[in-house]
């Protein structure tokens, strides 16, 4: 599970469930870099890490967490959850929680936020409650979520010019048992359930460049959410590029649609 976002909350709980995973081939990709302030490093700085967010950025969740995932689950708690109202659901525990929204993980605030999925899906009885805090479990078990099928190749790229991997994300899960189980190679990891503070505070990119042993101006920032992956890290002076799958910031300067136009956009040579 991904923690509460200012609009953030719309990767947690995404419907975008429907790709299968793999290594497969992928049209060219089509990038939008073009001249920002966040444009590149500077000229006395050279890349030498680049961090990931992981759900929507690295890995896909799966078909339990979207809303015929509600729908079952409601079902063993005597709830009928009706998923074509998921979407509004969502963005009406997106509204409400994000006015009350504080950078520190709390576990009662990822059942607090799906709970108001549960009651706005038709789940308004007793029974909602326990709903909730299941899927919010469902979102710690490390088979629900597959790598994108442009992961592998564009992390085996990076690896070819010698970069370091992080990951920082905001989450329920064990970051490092999720990483072992689905085969990851990263040379550094930053949860927020761990490390107590979620994107984007400062304090958890910090935590990440101590780990990899890199300062902001030798890194770049990958991620889906443009509030807690690329505000969050631009205010520490890290390169950010947003990766925009469904192309709902066409007009953001430094932006990606595919992972596999990272290496080019991050000005690594060809092999």
């Amino acid at each position: 599970m991904v923690p509460p976002r200012t609009p953030s909350f719309r990767a947690t709980h995404s419907g975008r469930c429907d790709r299968p995973p793999g290594r497969l081939s992928r049209p060219p990709a089509r990038s939008r870099l073009g001249s920002s302030p966040w444009s590149g490093l500077s000229s006395a700085s050279v890349l030498k890490a680049v961090l990931f967010d992981v759900d929507f950025t690295l890995f896909r969740p799966g078909p339990e967490l979207g809303p015929e995932g509600y729908r079952r689950l409601g079902e063993r708690h005597g709830l009928t959850l009706d998923p074509d109202l998921y979407a509004q659901a969502r963005i009406g525990a997106i509204e409400t929680l994000s006015r009350e929204r504080e950078l520190v993980h709390d576990d009662d605030v990822w059942i607090a936020f799906t709970e108001q999925i549960v009651r706005g899906m038709g789940g308004d009885a007793e029974g909602a409650r326990a709903c909730a805090t299941e899927m919010v479990r469902e979102w710690e078990r490390h088979e629900n979520f597959t790598l994108y099928e442009d992961a592998l190749p564009t992390l085996d790229e990076l690896r070819r010019h010698d970069l370091r991997i992080g990951l920082v994300t905001n989450g329920q899960r064990d970051l490092e048992e999720f990483v072992v189980h689905h085969g990851l190679e990263v040379d550094a990891m930053v949860g927020s359930r761990a490390h107590g503070r979620i994107k984007p505070h400062p304090s958890i990119f910090v935590a990440a460049l101590q780990a990899l042993g890199v300062a902001a101006d030798e890194t770049a920032m990958v991620g889906d959410s443009y509030e807690d992956d690329i505000e969050g890290a631009r205010s520490l002076g890290i390169r950010a590029i947003l990766l925009d799958r469904d192309g709902l910031r066409p007009d953001e300067p430094e932006r990606i649609d595919t992972l596999l136009a990272l290496p080019a956009a991050l000005g690594l040579a060809r092999g």
